[in-house]
């Protein structure tokens, strides 16, 4: 049986490259030289675990077929295994010095830079990796990750959001997320992240592990912590830390079991504590407040959220009264929580595996509470859906997070504009090629090919409104902010009464931070279009989620139900309207 090592180099050998082929094509003709013996035995070798010996024979091979990049590479990886880092990467290096488009050693040298915890080098690679396989999940997460540990947050999410318009459910993107979300010191955020990724996979052990340390460490919350510590100790296979997690687990519950011996005498009136929000179990929150996008959202109707009780570090009782012969005095010691789960790097492979199934979308709680779609642009006007306008897509990562709790007043950087003119058509006879070829690699799903030739189209013919316009939505779908927002305003100059192309800048304005611009785009939008029901709906978002004025919410939502009583938003809308009541 292969393995994916196997399986991917012939996927991925080209009929030009002297590659693995050479070996087929001379096997028929009963003729097998040195090299190609050296590679078929080194990679023979390689399957049985015989890792020196897979080093040895693919040396030979090497020395051989000294210009053949898949031998190099297989070489890499059987260092790799044989614990030789070193000569690892100068293969791989040496694979890529003869192919520099090798997507195999971009993701072996990558991976290896992680174990090494030299992030800038892997950084490199899987930037490399993913120009050349945008499409693929896999290569958005490792660049992530190591952007992550680099401390680039807002490049992380970027990466991280890549995947997820790749693959809305993928856990480790969520993981990752709510990672950034902790640099950002937004533990509330992290939590909703790590419980979306655990309900996208419930057996991802990195979210449900994080969303416990987060939930003790940062929110105080340890019956919260409790459940998940102890989620994560039914897994299977039994987690490594698992030790130290069930020491954790034993302090916590003694914790609960000695907070809950009653008093001998009972406390006077003036001891007896009014009930605040504060004792409100900390599972409902966690239970309302588990997914990125939450507003409108089901929650109690106080208008701020409970301040978390501070976690004992030590639960003390004793009699009040005349004490008898012998206190009673109990402490309990909480053993730390484990770190948070970063990443740690995989066996190389010379291509990640395929993603898993995605689950199918449900109509229940978690939907309700989690209306991902709410900035979804509806098609084009109908005057562009046959000139070969992209819709925009859902937006990713930064695009769809909610601040699930009110914060007051923010104020927030403004956006310079650009504020081209008007531009003089070009050659479009020219730039039709150039369109066409982004239409082919769009319906491929290859991205950055689709967003490079509108571009070039763009460049031949500036007045070509369809051309910059696509080139914004494309921009936008792989997190280039300040790249689709320019392209919005040179597609604004050429159509300012472009609906679309307005609504799209606003979200751009939004997703890149500059809240007060996206709100006056949006209003503008208004000002030609009164009844445009998503610029309503966005609107309210925004001020809801991020000025926290109920009352300008208030309005615009009223204004929703008004225009579209029907609106797959107008339940979960009616619910927020039934709790910010005036």
């Amino acid at each position: 049986m292969l393995t994916p090592i196997e399986m991917q180099a012939k996927k991925n050998r080209m009929p030009t490259r002297l590659g693995l082929g050479l070996v087929l094509a001379l096997l028929l003709a009963g003729c097998m030289p040195a090299g190609p013996r050296a590679v078929l035995k080194g990679k023979k070798l390689l399957d049985a675990g015989d890792y020196p010996g897979a080093v040895e024979s693919l040396r030979v091979a090497t020395a051989q077929l000294p210009n053949n990049p898949q031998a190099w590479n297989y070489l890499g990886v059987a260092c790799q295994k044989a614990q030789q880092p070193d000569d690892a990467a100068a293969a791989y290096q040496r694979a890529l010095y003869l192919d520099h488009n090798l997507v195999e050693a971009h993701w072996n040298l990558g991976m290896l830079y992680l174990e090494q915890n030299k992030n800038d080098l892997a950084q490199q690679e899987f930037t490399a990796y993913t120009f050349l396989r945008n499409t693929t999940p896999e290569g958005w997460l490792k660049l992530g990750a190591a952007e992550l540990r680099l401390g680039e947050i807002a490049s992380a999410e970027r990466s991280f959001g890549a995947v997820r318009v790749l693959d809305p459910y993928n856990a480790e993107a969520l993981n990752g997320l709510g990672l950034a979300r902790l640099e950002r010191q937004n533990p509330r955020e992290a939590v909703q992240f790590f419980a979306a990724a655990i309900k996208a996979h419930p057996d991802c052990a990195a979210a449900i592990l994080n969303l416990a340390v987060t939930a003790q460490q940062y929110l105080h919350d340890d019956r919260l912590a409790l459940q998940y510590y102890q989620s994560y100790l039914t897994l299977t296979p039994r987690p490594d830390n698992s030790d130290d997690v069930s020491a954790l687990v034993n302090g916590l519950q003694q914790e609960f079991t000695v907070a809950a011996i009653p008093t001998p005498v009972p406390p006077t009136p003036s001891q007896v504590p009014l009930p605040t929000t504060s004792q409100t179990p900390s599972f409902a929150w966690a239970t309302q407040s588990a997914s990125p996008d939450v507003t409108p959202r089901r929650t109690a109707p106080s208008a701020t959220s409970p301040a978390p009780v501070p976690r004992p570090v030590a639960v003390v009782r004793t009699n009040p009264t005349p004490p008898p012969a012998r206190a009673t005095t109990t402490t309990v010691v909480v053993p730390p929580a484990p770190p948070i789960v970063t990443y740690t790097a995989d066996h190389p492979l010379v291509e990640p595996p395929p993603p898993g199934a995605t689950p199918a979308k449900t109509d229940g709680f978690w939907s309700k509470i989690s209306p991902s779609h709410w900035f979804e642009s509806p098609p084009p006007d109908k005057k562009y859906i046959n000139s070969g306008v992209t819709s925009l897509p859902s937006p990713a990562d930064e695009d769809n997070q909610r601040t699930a709790v009110p914060t007051g007043p923010a104020s927030f950087p403004r956006y310079g504009y650009l504020a081209p003119a008007r531009p003089q058509p070009g050659d479009r006879r020219s730039a039709s090629g150039a369109f066409n070829q982004a239409r082919i690699a769009e319906q491929a799903s290859r991205w950055l090919d689709a967003m490079q030739a509108y571009r070039a189209a763009a460049e031949l013919d500036p007045g070509w409104f369809e051309a910059e316009y696509n080139f914004g939505v494309l921009s936008y779908r792989l997190g280039n902010h300040r790249q689709a927002l320019a392209a919005y305003e040179q597609a604004l100059a050429i159509q300012p009464d472009s609906v679309d192309a307005r609504y799209n800048f606003a979200l751009a304005l939004k997703a890149a931070g500059y809240v007060t611009d996206a709100i006056n785009e949006l209003k503008k939008v208004l000002a030609a279009n009164p009844n445009e029901v998503r610029v309503h709906l966005a609107l309210a978002n925004l001020y809801a989620q991020k000025l926290h004025d109920p009352n300008l919410a208030r309005d615009e939502y009223l204004k929703v139900l008004d225009l579209d009583p029907n609106n797959a938003q107008a339940a979960d809308i009616r619910y927020w309207l039934s709790l910010n009541s005036q």
